[in-house]
């Protein structure tokens, strides 16, 4: 007699998935991109999530591509493929960037050849290390959303995509007033997400940011996109140094990184170090060494 079939297993509930991924969070988060930043990482609940859109925020000068870029490399170190599109600085610039962070040199004594022996030694190593890195970085020209789409699809595919800046987006259908514009790149940019199972972080401007206010610290409503980036958004993260405002009484190059929306956990804000010279981030309850 010929063997007996076993019979198909029924397809597997959504909700047992989600049990799954419950039973697996011991281990981490299956969905989890690492940031790089313990505290960061402790507040998101283990880092930024698959799927979601995370906008980074900020006023002019205060360090959101500096982080944006530091975000790429420590998670890229961690064995995350990264892919990072700028419309803010060719390939050599952002590598350039990318050394001095890595290296702690300054930049303005990279760019002009000032470094001791140590020194050199430091970018050498830093330069190396970026080689080996899965990171990519693409220039964002504004065109059509489909240069978006299509750096998505290299192999490996990226787990994170960093947009450096919303702004730099070109929607997918036309839009003729910028806040159109910012809008429908938003929207895009998380349905591209969930399409690459990927965290897209995107940074954005703050225009209606007004600096003479009380506080200052950016808020949702100083996004742009009449709503629509506040509304997509699934993490929405804001940058804030005292002394950009208020000189004198803060401290130089502290920061908090306010986690002003949060779809699946808390809101509050994280402390950051801001070392100018280099553009770099350091976690304050847990710096690198």
């Amino acid at each position: 007699m010929p063997p007996r079939r076993r019979p198909p297993r029924p397809p597997e509930h959504p909700a047992q998935r989600v049990v799954a991924r419950v039973d697996q969070a011991g281990e981490g988060a299956p969905d989890a991109v690492p940031t790089g930043f313990p505290s960061v990482d402790r507040m998101l609940g283990g880092g930024f999530r698959r799927q979601d859109l995370v906008v980074l925020a900020g006023d002019v000068g205060s360090g959101k591509s500096a982080l944006a870029l530091a975000l790429a490399l420590r998670s890229a170190r961690r064995g995350v493929p990264v892919l990072f599109l700028s419309g803010e600085m060719d390939e050599e610039r952002l590598l350039e960037r990318a050394v001095a962070l890595e290296s702690r040199a300054a930049v303005d004594d990279l760019r002009q050849g000032r470094l001791d022996d140590a020194a050199r030694a430091a970018v050498g190593a830093a330069a190396l290390g970026l080689t080996t890195l899965p990171l990519v970085i693409r220039p964002l020209l504004g065109r059509s959303f489909d240069e978006v789409e299509e750096a998505g699809r290299l192999v490996p595919r990226p787990r994170l995509v960093v947009v450096d800046a919303l702004q730099s987006v070109a929607p997918p259908s036309g839009a003729v007033r910028s806040e159109e514009r910012v809008a429908l790149a938003a929207r895009a940019l998380k349905a591209l997400a969930i399409a690459q199972d990927a965290a897209v972080l995107a940074v954005a401007h703050t225009p209606a940011l007004r600096t003479d206010r009380a506080d200052p610290r950016p808020t949702l409503d100083d996004l742009a996109g009449r709503g629509a980036v506040k509304q997509q958004a699934d993490v929405v993260l804001a940058l804030y140094r005292e002394e950009m405002y208020r000189p004198g009484y803060g401290v130089e190059g502290a920061t908090e990184l306010l986690v002003r929306k949060n779809r699946n956990g808390p809101t509050g804000f994280v402390d950051l170090y801001f070392y100018r010279k280099w553009l770099r981030f350091e976690d304050m309850l847990d710096p690198e060494p």
